[in-house]
């Protein structure tokens, strides 16, 4: 069965880094693009970027030039580097898989950032 952990997350002072993983199983990691999404209280989910299987990845604009996204095919593990962080970086943190059509979800890591 398809199957994606979130972990990793925590408190983290403003300007901060953490880093958040996310482990796959149940289909070929290799062939499939991942991509993170958040949500904060009170607002929709949005996403934060995603990765390729080439390993290019691609970023929202809020976080652009201080996340990194990449990805460990021998581990089945795709990595969320947060730096800079700020307090509206505050959120649930999920991975996601599309296959068949299909969006596979992890069950989130939470991700405080405050002083």
């Amino acid at each position: 069965q398809v199957q994606l952990v979130e972990s990793g997350g925590g408190l983290v002072q403003p300007g901060g880094s953490l880093r958040v993983s996310c482990a796959a199983s149940g289909f070929i990691f290799t062939n499939y693009a991942m991509s993170w999404y958040r949500q904060a209280p009170g607002k929709e989910r949005e996403v934060v970027g995603w990765i390729s299987t080439y390993g290019l990845s691609s970023y929202a604009g809020s976080v652009k030039g201080r996340f990194t996204i990449s990805r460990d095919n021998a581990k089945s593990t795709v990595y969320l580097q947060m730096n800079s962080l700020k307090p509206e970086d505050t959120a649930v943190y999920y991975c996601k898989v599309v296959l068949n059509e299909y969006d596979y979800w992890g069950q989130g890591t939470q991700v405080t950032v405050s002083s």
